[in-house]
């Protein structure tokens, strides 16, 4: 059975199935051809109880922006869900979450179904969310204007570790962060090199070339290491949690 995502937005037509929708091409578009992934949009307008069909309204206490209300999000929800018999994990793209991580992003993988909520404006009444009680997941330190675009990185790197859903079986185990180092903590990816052999003077590193497999892994692992050490110190050497 493929992996179900379902999407709550107010702009459903940024999760097309054909291009020029991002989910429309390339890796996402092949796996869903292929049976391996499946996902529906669902405007949370169509469950707003106003003759306007709004979603949002002003804060109480003053402040700029807007803030998405409650009843229109939790009666989508309830709607979504009933529609597919497999558990939800229900996910709220926001930057008050927890970082998305290669590792996080494994352990989604395995799940048969996910619920994506891509808030808008200032964000989402804080009733609703502790009603609903998603896993709250972040980008990063910054602010997008939705979360649509949070939520497609999302599932394209989730989409990514679908068994099948790669050219080669292995190459997802190669991806930054994927491979492992000391510990078990994340490494970077080595670099990498194509035809021609000589290009403006530069060339492909000689034991690329010899043919030699183990001794190519072992160059491939040492400049992983380097490359992590260089410049991301802190997945080799994260730093202490406070007192």
């Amino acid at each position: 059975m493929s992996l179900r995502f379902d999407i709550l937005t107010t702009f459903p037509e940024m999760f097309g199935y054909e291009a020029p929708s991002a989910l429309g091409l390339s890796i996402p578009a092949r796996a869903r051809a292929a049976g391996l992934v499946e996902w529906h949009a669902t405007n949370i307008r169509d469950f707003a109880e106003n003759k306007h069909s709004k979603t949002d309204d002003r804060p109480f206490g003053g402040g700029p922006g807007m803030v998405m209300m409650c009843q229109p999000l939790w009666d989508a929800v309830a709607a979504v869900e009933a529609r597919d018999s497999r558990p939800t994990t229900r996910i709220l793209l926001t930057p008050q979450g927890v970082p998305l991580t290669q590792k996080l992003v494994e352990e989604l993988a395995i799940k048969p179904r996910m619920l994506l909520i891509a808030g808008h404006y200032e964000g989402l009444d804080e009733r609703v969310i502790e009603k609903l009680a998603p896993m709250e997941i972040s980008l990063g330190d910054y602010v997008l204007s939705g979360g649509e675009l949070g939520a497609m990185v999302l599932m394209d790197a989730i989409i990514r570790k679908l068994p099948g859903a790669l050219g080669h079986e292995d190459s997802s185990e190669q991806d930054s962060f994927s491979t492992r180092g000391p510990d078990t903590r994340p490494l970077l990816d080595c670099p990498h090199y194509t035809k021609p052999r000589e290009w403006m003077g530069m060339s492909v590193p000689d034991i690329l070339l010899s043919g030699d497999h183990g001794r190519i892994a072992q160059w491939r692992r040492e400049r992983m290491l380097e490359r992590t050490k260089s410049r991301r110190p802190d997945l080799l050497d994260p730093p202490k949690p406070r007192a």
